[in-house]
């Protein structure tokens, strides 16, 4: 099986809804998000590629259309939680990169929440 990443970036804030007034993510705040896509195969194309990384150009423009210095909650019918993001990102893609099979969302340096589908 062969695998390859890419990352991806953006700056946006969020509210997450349900949690406790005091939590500190209870409250307006802001992310630098890194976004990595995960794609996978058992076999290359005729170049030797899983997939071309300039193929996930749509990735970037998406990012950067649609959540880079966004609120998210703004944009997003559910509460973007950094594993509701990996969902959402991996959904969003996955019928143009049939490769994929994971989407990894990192709010902070430390940590990071991963989408990975069941059947790949």
């Amino acid at each position: 099986m062969y695998k390859i990443s890419k990352q991806f970036s953006f700056s946006a804030s969020h509210i997450l809804e349900g949690l406790p007034q005091e939590h500190p993510c209870s409250r307006l705040h802001g992310h630098n998000y890194v976004i990595t896509v995960h794609l996978k195969s058992k076999e290359l194309n005729e170049v030797g590629f899983i997939k071309d990384y300039r193929e996930l150009d749509s990735v970037k423009k998406y990012i950067d259309e649609k959540l880079d210095h966004r609120h998210l909650n703004d944009v997003m019918s559910f509460n973007p939680t950094a594993e509701n993001i990996a969902r959402y990102l991996y959904d969003t893609f996955v019928a143009d990169i049939p490769e994929l099979y994971a989407v990894e969302v990192s709010e902070t340096p430390k940590t990071t929440a991963i989408y990975e589908a069941d059947s790949k």
